[in-house]
């Protein structure tokens, strides 16, 4: 049976028989947010509207200044996986 840990960083670590801690995801952040927002076609502004975050957020998303976090991140996965319903259900077009 696999032993998981959420992070307060918000990362997903596995705790191997010895206690040390493997990351389970090994997707840089800032190339997933760059990844998610280009295969939407569209532009940090644009994105950073869509999702009701301040451009200067999905700049620093996408620079690696910062990682998105909790919600951010589900909803960059969800996005990422259905960008259709994830617009949406945010009240916009795609």
């Amino acid at each position: 049976m696999m032993r998981v840990r959420l992070k307060a960083d918000g990362r997903l670590v596995e705790i191997a028989p010895d206690g040390s801690e493997v990351a389970v995801e090994h997707r840089d952040p800032a190339a997933f947010v760059r990844q998610v927002r280009a295969r939407c076609g569209l532009t940090q502004a644009a994105f950073a509207e869509k999702i009701e975050v301040p451009i200067e957020t999905v700049r620093n998303w996408e620079q690696g200044k910062r990682n998105p976090r909790g919600p951010a991140r589900a909803l960059l996965k969800v996005i990422d996986r259905s960008p259709d319903a994830a617009f949406a259900a945010l009240g916009g077009r795609r």
